[in-house]
């Protein structure tokens, strides 16, 4: 029974791959029993049940090719062996008949073997006879594999090949502006060495590997470069790109087509069904090919010769692995989650329920299916390398949890103790959806927001709040929060915003996809809402559940607010992710004149703020980097705690009532450059300096070289407050590098305010004029804003210098119109007078 039961599996098998037995629509048979003997159904009725015994001692299935020759050789055992004791016996029969490809089968497992290379792979279904022909063309060489430079250009040089040779990129200081306009993607180091553990990796041997990644160092420009690696040297025709979300599926098809197009096609598959196999990559979710098996009816197990599935452990999770075994071929997985991130996890106590479990055996699989079953990947590169090297910025955890929100997290579900009217002590578990109904009062919500709000990082070039990200229970939760989050601005900015200062950003909000972009383009809701020039969203916060989690890109979002709990290691990882990347906000400013004013133009830090212990969730004894004290009450009395959503919430001492949160809102006035680091620094140093009678004693002699030399030396970077220069330029707000003498003539009253930027150069031009008094007045303007942009811009003077006159066509700074307004004698005076006369380190911008 066992054999016959193989033989109706195997028959079905071929005609669902579309293999004939017979001829069919002026098609002829491609099955044969013996070479040049087409079955018949006298044939198959002869054969009986026993077809392994025969007078030749066996029977195989030769499969033909669209000519008529021996193609494949299928070696059928009963179902009691395994197909595999039939590999030598397949391998000569092969070879007799001149074939390559071989596949071994009891009816219930399949191998597929490519006799030139490798060894046979598992497969689910037969290959169709076209994807079994083009596979005839593909001949993989490992080695040339192996053997392929890859250096840090290795994707520019399909962008741009000839960009070595061009002048922009000869010139060191037009190298950058080069990159950036031609949108030029070099591998970072990092990214170069896990291209090269792959290509070790083949020179061992495999065929699966593994890249964990964190957040934000590119995942998918470094599946860009192995792409290319395999289409360049042959050992792929075509790659499938495997994704678990639609709004990744969308970025890296066009990520793909930015950086590869000059050499391949890319596709998503749900837009080009009928023509897919045009493209050498194919971008699909895992979840569009998991509905009823689509995915077998859709391709050949030889369609593709490499899988790449992003964040892996998600979308070859469950179900969603059957479609990743189905292919044949290199296997390459990306994941952010480290294997170890619950290292401190107590698998062995833990319920079967318990999220951390459920993602540890997930993780678990995603190693082995990877060949990394030793727990080590081809290649990691983790948040604190990417933090040590400078290319990610780890966050500046805040502790803002209650006893009840660490409760949430409890290995027992969200468990809350309270205290009924009769004084009884109760303990209560709920589940998620009771969190907003029981827990989630207005007057907790409304602190939550405030707490968030008074200490969210600012941003450094407007001073309002930095944009933010914040996320909730679910829809109906982030409706509230969001209304909280707008009536608070309200009150801190009055007549600033118009309940646009917050958005609910989930699935019930029509064009909420759209709202994701146009934040990550800073024009969500209007832009520029405290500086004209400045290019940043008008909406600060936008309050989702999950749609801002996997894969969106904000560079420069500052501030995250878990106002919920986490229990998935890889949601928690992926949000934490969505801060990490660095930022430089010079290049909002559409004036640049304004550029060199940002005192802190780089994103250094990011705050996560955690209102539920998730930290101490997933890492056990998290020390946070800031703790914070919710708002104590004022003038109610003592009271139980509150579980019904009503009445007043006591815990630790703090009560928490929307009318008393409200009324402690302070109104905050932004000035035109933003809010000052710290207003506190200068008097401090003040009161420092004045109180040195040797410095006092100097001041008034005069003697500023002997003091710079004492000041340096006894003053500054002392342990009491680490004073420096730098420091104390940001205090004061200064919009230009002031010297130690310029602070302590203002410390004494020498002088009555610092002169800006702009008053030095006005002073610097009209002693220009003085000196050359010139006729043509009408050329005056022309000439001051040549004085300025050669005085302030590095660009600018680079082009002047260099005679590259052209380039200011599209230089904002120095237009070419205003340049040839200058009379000519001009244009070569004022550099002069310049380099002679004016020290250029007044007027250059902060390190």
């Amino acid at each position: 029974m066992s054999e016959a039961a193989a033989r109706v599996k195997i028959n079905r098998l071929l005609e669902e791959a579309g293999w004939r037995f017979f001829a069919e629509d002026g098609k002829p048979a491609n099955i044969c029993l013996e070479p040049s003997v087409t079955i018949t159904t006298q044939d198959l009725d002869a054969l009986g049940d026993d077809f392994e015994r025969t007078s030749r001692g066996f029977i195989d299935f030769l499969l033909l090719d669209e000519n008529g020759y021996p193609f494949i050789v299928l070696e059928a055992k009963s179902e009691d062996k395994t197909p595999l004791v039939g590999k030598e016996q397949a391998r000569r029969y092969a070879r007799s008949q001149d074939c390559r490809f071989v596949i071994l089968s009891n009816g219930s497992q399949h191998y597929y073997w490519d006799l030139d290379h490798g060894n046979p792979h598992p497969i689910v279904a037969f290959p169709t006879p076209d994807s079994a022909s083009g596979r005839r063309d593909y001949s993989p060489n490992p080695q040339a594999l192996i053997d392929e430079p890859v250096g840090d250009d290795y994707i520019v040089l399909t962008q741009q090949p000839n960009y070595a040779n061009q002048a922009a990129w000869k010139n060191e200081n037009e190298r950058e502006e080069f990159k950036r306009v031609n949108k030029l993607r070099f591998l970072r180091p990092y990214q170069l060495r896990a291209v090269h553990a792959l290509q070790g990796a083949v020179k061992g041997g495999s065929d699966r590997f593994l890249f964990e990644m964190a957040t934000g160092t590119g995942k998918t420009l470094t599946a860009a470069a192995v792409i290319k690696l395999f289409l360049r040297t042959r050992n792929a025709r075509r790659v499938l790109f495997l994704v678990d979300r639609l709004e990744l599926e969308d970025q890296a098809y066009k990520a793909f087509r930015e950086l590869l197009s000059a050499d391949c096609q890319t596709v998503i598959y749900k837009q080009n069904r009928d023509d897919w196999r045009r493209a050498e990559i194919v971008v699909t979710t895992v979840q569009s090919l998991q509905v009823d098996n689509k995915y077998r009816r859709l391709f050949s197990p030889t369609d593709f010769d490499l899988v790449i599935s992003d964040e892996a452990h998600r979308s070859i999770g469950g179900n969603a692995r059957a479609v990743f075994d189905f292919f044949v071929g290199y296997k390459l997985g990306l994941t952010a989650t480290p294997r170890d991130y619950l290292k401190n996890f107590d698998e062995v106590n833990a319920t079967i329920h318990d999220p951390r479990a459920v993602e540890r055996r997930l993780l678990r699989d995603t190693y082995r299916t990877f060949g990394c079953e030793s727990g080590e990947p081809t290649f990691r590169y983790s948040l604190l390398d990417g933090v040590r090297e400078r290319y990610l910025i780890n966050p500046t955890v805040v502790d803002a949890r209650t006893d009840v929100t660490t409760q949430i997290l409890s290995d027992e579900g969200f468990v809350a103790a309270f205290t009924d009217v009769e004084g009884e002590e109760h303990e209560e578990a709920y589940r998620k959806r009771d969190f907003e109904k029981r827990f989630y009062a207005e007057a907790t919500n409304q602190v939550f927001c405030k707490t968030f709000l008074e200490n969210a990082l600012r941003d450094p070039v407007s001073g309002e709040i930095g944009k933010s990200i914040v996320f909730a229970v679910s829809q109906n939760h982030a409706a509230k929060l969001a209304q909280i989050l707008n009536e608070i601005a309200d009150k801190m900015y009055p007549g600033k915003y118009q309940s646009d200062f917050a958005v609910q950003v989930t699935s019930q909000v029509a064009d909420a996809q759209q709202f994701t972009i146009n934040f990550a383009n800073n024009n969500l809701l209007g832009m520029a809402n405290f500086l004209e020039s400045y290019r940043t969203s008008k909406a600060r916060v936008c309050v989702t559940v999950g749609m801002m989690t996997t894969g969106y890109d904000c560079t420069d979002v500052l501030n995250l607010g878990l106002f919920r709990p986490i229990f998935s290691p890889t949601d928690f990882v992926q949000i934490k992710g969505r801060g990490t990347r660095r930022h430089d906000f010079r290049e909002q400013l559409l004036d640049e004149r304004l550029k060199q004013d940002v005192a802190a133009p780089e994103k250094t830090a990011f705050k996560l703020f955690d209102f539920f212990a998730n930290c101490e969730y997933f890492e056990t004894e998290f020390n946070y980097d800031e703790v914070l004290k919710l708002p104590q009450s004022r003038g109610r009395g003592e009271s139980g705690n509150s579980v019904d959503g009503n009445g007043p919430v006591l815990r630790d001492g703090y009560e928490y009532l929307g009318e008393d949160i409200l009324s402690t809102i302070q109104e905050e006035t932004i000035g035109p450059r933003g809010m000052k680091v710290d207003r506190m620094l200068f008097e401090r140093f003040s009161e420092t300096v004045r109180g040195d009678a040797a410095i006092a004693a100097a001041v008034a002699q005069g003697e500023w070289e002997r003091l710079d030399d004492y000041v340096q030396r006894e003053v500054f970077d002392k342990p009491e407050e680490y004073y420096n220069l730098e420091k104390l330029r940001r205090a004061v707000d200064a919009d230009r590098r002031l010297t130690l003498r310029e602070i302590l003539e203002r410390v004494f009253d020498l002088i009555p305010e610092f002169k800006s930027k702009r008053d030095l150069l006005e002073e610097e031009f009209a002693k220009f004029l003085a000196d050359y008094e010139p006729e043509e007045a009408g050329a005056i303007s022309a000439m001051r804003s040549y004085f300025e942009a050669y005085l302030t811009s590095d660009r600018i003077r680079a082009i002047i210098n260099e005679k590259q006159y052209a380039e200011l066509a599209t230089e904002p700074a120095l237009s070419f119109a205003t340049f040839s307004a200058v009379p000519e004698k001009y244009r070569r005076l004022i550099p002069d007078y310049i380099r002679d006369y004016v020290s250029l380190n007044k007027f250059a911008p902060y390190p």
